[in-house]
């Protein structure tokens, strides 16, 4: 087992405070800091640090697969399968999807066959994976996510009560399905943009109106809707928003998303998880590319219900967090000071991270210490990984290959 010490990725949405106190460096810091990455994914790799200094953890991977992979080399061609991340959002994130893995090698043969350089800002696929992905929240974590029953969205634009909307409420209301959010979701996105201007601030008053009257049903949208065309005006992805969940993660909560299920994160802190992919699909509310033919192609618009994943008791004294992904498994151990050693897992693969105090790590005679923050590779040839906090009570989050949790 060795210390990870994860990349840092900046982000115009990130936040100046929450990763810096995480990590108990200088507050503020002078960027927003979006992302810290645990895994070997190529865009950037997390580092190993011993004392022969640091090493890339995709470089230990792809020198001996066999030794720090074990089984899972074979099964994912000599790769890490996922990637483990805390994410801190302090505004909203681009409205987007993931493909599918057969749309994402698809995408990617397409994209290098027109010769376009991964590190193109106008690149959709970046690598041929999918990219199921769960994140847990560590803070109060707000959410879209995933297309809402089509009948409850025509009681939100009803209750809205706005002229405007009429006619798309009622193309709504005579076909409540994936077809009918299909096809008004795509009149949306695509809207000419003179109707776009005239059509999104009569909405936009309606939502003032709305939560003046203090009516408590739909006002989680439409205050959401508000504060979104606050940072994103004249963005046809407000419109959007109005037709996704709105959801709000209390600490400990999880949500799984699936390919094709469009999702905007919109505020918190929270550890993240995913296959090893950085494939993204913009719809909207971002300034970075955006490309809606292709985020049309891969969108799934069957209606779901709010998609919470609740942490289920592992017999283990920890947590699990089930999802059908193949890449990943994540559990979290809640450790007490003096409660003794506390075994993490039986081998890796694995990274353990550490999000509340300070947790030592046991193994054959040695140990590791980590701070609030910090992770550990976990390699296969590593075993019976035993854990203890340090100096009061402490959290760890210990991702795996699915299947091995």
């Amino acid at each position: 087992m060795h210390e990870l010490v994860g990349a840092l990725r900046s982000y115009a949405w990130g936040s100046r405070t929450a990763l810096a106190e995480l990590c108990g460096r200088p507050v503020p810091s002078a960027h927003p800091e979006a992302e810290l990455w645990f895994g070997a994914h190529p865009a950037d790799p997390a580092y190993l640090r011993s004392s022969d200094g640091t090493r890339s953890l995709l470089d230990l991977v792809s020198a001996d697969p066999e030794r720090e992979l074990g089984p899972a080399a074979t099964e994912f061609e000599g790769k890490l399968p996922f990637l483990l991340k805390i994410l801190a959002a302090e505004e909203p994130l681009s409205l987007q999807a993931h493909p599918s893995a057969e749309q994402a090698r698809a995408g990617f043969r397409r994209e290098n066959r027109a010769e376009v350089p991964l590190d193109s800002p106008m690149r959709n696929y970046r690598d041929d994976n999918h990219k199921p992905e769960l994140v847990v929240a560590l803070s109060r974590f707000e959410a879209l996510a995933g297309f809402r029953d089509p009948r409850r969205t025509v009681e939100l634009f009803r209750a809205l009560d706005v002229p405007a909307l009429a006619s798309y409420t009622e193309l709504l209301a005579a076909q409540p399905d994936s077809g009918g959010l299909r096809t008004l979701f795509t009149t949306w996105i695509t809207l000419p943009q003179n109707v776009l201007a005239a059509l999104l601030p009569e909405v936009l008053d309606g939502c003032v109106r709305y939560l003046s009257s203090r009516k408590r049903k739909f006002a989680p949208e439409a205050r959401t809707a508000l504060e979104l065309a606050e940072t994103y005006p004249g963005d046809a992805g407000v419109l959007a928003a109005l037709l996704l969940n709105r959801l709000t993660l209390q600490p400990g909560q999880g949500l799984f998303l699936d390919a094709g299920n469009l999702h905007a994160y919109l505020r918190g802190v929270a550890v993240e998880i995913m296959a090893n992919s950085d494939n993204v699909l913009r719809g909207g509310l971002t300034p970075k590319h955006v490309d809606v033919p292709e985020l049309l192609r891969v969108l799934d618009f069957e209606p779901i219900d709010l998609p919470l994943v609740l942490p289920e008791p592992a017999g283990d004294g920890s947590v699990r967090y089930r999802t059908p992904a193949p890449e990943f498994a994540l559990r979290r151990f809640d450790l007490t000071e003096g409660a003794g050693q506390v075994p993490l897992t039986d081998a890796g693969p694995g990274i353990v991270l550490c999000s509340v105090g300070s947790v030592r790590l046991l193994h054959d005679g040695t140990q590791l210490v980590l701070e609030r923050g910090a992770g550990a590779w976990i390699s296969a040839t590593d075993t019976d990984i035993r854990a203890q906090a340090v100096d009061g009570p402490a959290q760890v989050f210990c991702a795996c290959v699915g299947g091995n949790a």
